[in-house]
């Protein structure tokens, strides 16, 4: 029997056209495996398509709620934003499908796993990093780093490849944009995108939202409900992590929510431009930074956004099963035990606007916090802590202003 590759197949042209290259460079039996995300249609016609460019089996693996559970809450928890803006769509997938590679891999005994990352990009690292950490014993085909037998560098001559070993597919050699796509965003690149001092072309690029400018006239009203941090209810109406992001992007993308044009700096050292949909993920992040902001005590609201802007950096470099990970996730989850409330938004032309917070482990108290003096803050106390508060200046400034004098 020959040996066994599991290779990871979107349905795209690049890791269709993999396959016969994959049988003709090595000799292996071809398993396909297409992690479902929540890419939708994208996922249409996959099995006919793989079978037909020569793969022996197609595993097709449904993780949409293991998703969302265990690798969208913790970034949501940690607000996980990469360079102010990025809301890690990509990122944050890219070790669940690299742990189920490795599962399958083990199941069919395969000796090797291949992905059709280029050499170029972050899910090279993310993807290879997942599978040392879960499998090291495990080896790893990138084609786009084969110089010697990957001779392809446009999509004709990937369609002329696969008609060359008998394939004929039902793919354009149109330029498009390159969009990687699941429950989560959709991330664009490519075209006038590579090009900073463009504007991008919201009219063609946009799959999930629509522009500000063509968002309804009337705002919309909503309500989440947190329990530690996770997402639980919209709009009084308890449903899955993946049901209330299902319905926010659709809501979201109505009104232009979560829309964002970066210029960013990849893990490989260079800078890339993309644009990213995150509607309903954008509208999560915020309700639970608002919520937070009501709860979490001054000291450990300061600490924790150091550590979730490290979260997002490890996060970025797909360091997901890494110590370092596991130690801010814990710290993470200690702090949302009471990351619990309510919160209401107006979606208004791209914006999101406060309409009120509630919790019951809400640390702001309208006696101390009211203009108006309350019983439990006293006024004349403040004049002590300025003191203290401020000695070290006061000592400073009488120093320099000794010194000054014996100068003259």
């Amino acid at each position: 029997m020959k040996e066994k590759v599991i290779l990871a197949y979107s349905g795209g042209l690049d890791t269709t056209a993999i396959i016969p290259w994959l049988k003709e460079n090595y000799d292996y039996d071809v398993i396909c495996c297409c992690i479902d995300v929540g890419q939708g249609q994208e996922l249409d016609g996959l099995e006919e398509r793989a079978k037909l460019s020569g793969a022996e089996k197609l595993y097709i693996l449904d993780v949409v709620d293991e998703f969302c559970d265990e690798y969208v809450v913790p970034c949501i928890q940690a607000n996980a934003t990469y360079e102010n803006n990025y809301l890690l769509g990509t990122s944050m997938a890219r070790p669940l499908i690299a742990k189920k590679l490795v599962e399958i891999a083990k199941k069919e005994g395969a000796v090797a796993i291949c992905h059709g990352a280029t050499g170029k990009g972050n899910d090279q690292v993310r993807f290879e990093l997942g599978i040392k950490a879960l499998a090291p014993e495990l080896s790893i085909i990138a084609p786009w780093r084969c110089s010697d037998t990957w001779n392809m560098n446009s999509r004709e001559e990937e369609i002329e490849y696969c008609k060359a070993h008998g394939i004929d597919l039902p793919f354009s050699a149109d330029s498009s944009y390159s969009r990687d796509r699941n429950l989560w965003h959709i991330s664009h690149e490519g075209l006038e995108l590579e090009d900073p001092a463009q504007a991008p072309n919201y009219d063609h690029l946009l799959v999930l939202s629509v522009s500000p400018k063509k968002a309804p006239e009337q705002s919309e009203t909503i309500s989440l409900t947190f329990e530690k941090g996770v997402p639980v209810a919209l709009n009084g109406e308890q449903l899955k992590v993946s049901e209330i992001l299902t319905n926010l992007n659709e809501i979201g993308g109505k009104h232009g929510i979560g829309i964002v044009d970066i210029v960013e700096n990849r893990v490989v050292g260079m800078k890339s431009r993309g644009v990213y949909e995150t509607p309903g993920g954008t509208i999560l992040m915020e309700a639970h930074k608002q919520l937070e902001e009501l709860i979490l005590d001054r000291d450990t609201m300061a600490f924790k956004k150091v550590t979730d802007s490290k979260f997002a950096d490890v996060v970025y470099e797909g360091k997901w099963f890494t110590p370092l990970f596991d130690a801010l996730h814990a710290f993470t989850v200690s702090t949302q035990t009471y990351v619990t409330g309510e919160v209401t938004l107006e979606l208004y032309k791209g914006n999101i606007i406060k309409q009120g917070t509630t919790s019951p482990y809400s640390l702001y108290n309208e006696s101390i916090a009211s203009f108006t003096t309350g019983d439990l803050y006293d006024h004349h106390d403040a004049e002590g802590f300025i003191n203290l508060f401020g000695l070290s200046l006061k000592v400073r400034a009488m120093k320099l202003e000794e010194l000054e004098k014996n100068n003259k």
